[in-house]
Parts: structure tokens; C-alpha cells; sequence
């Protein structure tokens, strides 16, 4: 099965005191380059974990070797500009405004890697995108387990 990975599932994967490392951490050392996240997943997993008040705080250098073992194990995806216009047109059609053009961003990055399932701890944030292109977005809710099981939701089957 080919998984996405959204930034809510790798930042915990690199935070041992979030609520959700242990099974975040689970699917990140299960995956191979057979799994994705998107290009822009990095900067996001970056900005959070060194932004995070935390005492001593996750500094720059330690951010980049984050990004470097998400590199190392994970196929990062990328919309060229006409993917990356096309995704905000069809996002424009529908209710899709604001930050969730983030989210409708990640999910064509999902599409076209091929994945099988976008593992998210939001699940609700990539339900409100509907339909992207021919494929079924959401086809229904399928969760790998609840947040009190410690697993993360299925975002869309394709």
C-alpha cells in the first residue's frame, strides 16, 4: 500500500512528548521510498518542530537532520506549475479558501504519487476538499483507529 504522510503524522514522529509519537513513529519507520509526503511537508515539519517552545528548543541544525531522515526515507512529491495552478483553480470552484489551499495542495500531491491512503491526524481538514479531479478525494471516513488508539485516519482512498 502506498501511504502519504501529512505533516500532522511526521511532526510527531520527531517530538517524543506529543501525544501521538508512538504510533506517528510506527508508520514512519514502516515506510520506504514506496512512501510519500509533499516537497512543501518539509518546510511545514521544519517551521513547527524548531518553532515549538520547548526547553532546550529543536534548533536549525537539528530541523535540517529532520528533514534530512524525511529525505532519506520518504519520495518527496511536487507539483509542477501547471499541476500547482490547476489545484488552486479547482479549489477556487468549490469552498476551498484560505489556508485550506494547503491542504487541496497536498492532497494533488497525493494523487499523483498514486497513494493508496493520506495518513492524517486531520482528518477533517482534507474532508471539506470533496472531489479533486477524477479521483475520489473521500470516499468515506475509514480510520486506521481513533486518536485514543493512537492511530491516524484515512483521509481518502483512491
Amino acid at each position: 500500500m502506498k501511504r502519504f504522510f501529512d505533516s500532522s503524522v511526521l511532526v510527531p514522529v520527531f517530538y517524543a512528548d506529543h501525544p501521538q509519537h508512538a504510533s506517528s513513529a510506527k508508520l514512519f519507520l514502516e515506510a520506504g521510498k514506496s512512501d510519500f509526503c509533499a516537497l512543501r511537508t518539509l518546510g511545514e515539519v521544519y517551521a513547527t518542530l524548531t518553532g515549538l517552545p520547548l526547553r532546550p528548543r529543536i534548533t536549525g541544525p537539528e530541523g535540517i537532520s529532520i528533514v534530512n531522515q524525511i529525505r532519506e526515507r520518504l519520495t518527496l512529491i511536487t507539483l509542477n506549475e501547471q499541476e500547482y495552478v490547476s489545484a488552486l483553480e479547482l479549489a477556487s470552484t468549490g469552498s476551498i479558501v484560505g489556508a485550506a489551499a494547503y491542504d487541496a495542495l497536498i492532497g494533488h500531491c497525493a494523487l499523483k504519487a498514486g497513494a493508496d491512503v493520506l495518513l492524517t491526524w486531520n482528518v477533517r481538514d482534507f474532508t471539506r476538499l470533496g472531489r479533486v479531479g477524477d479521483a475520489s478525494w473521500l470516499s468515506k471516513e475509514l480510520p486506521l483507529g481513533s486518536s485514543r488508539s493512537g492511530a491516524p485516519g484515512r483521509s481518502f482512498h483512491s
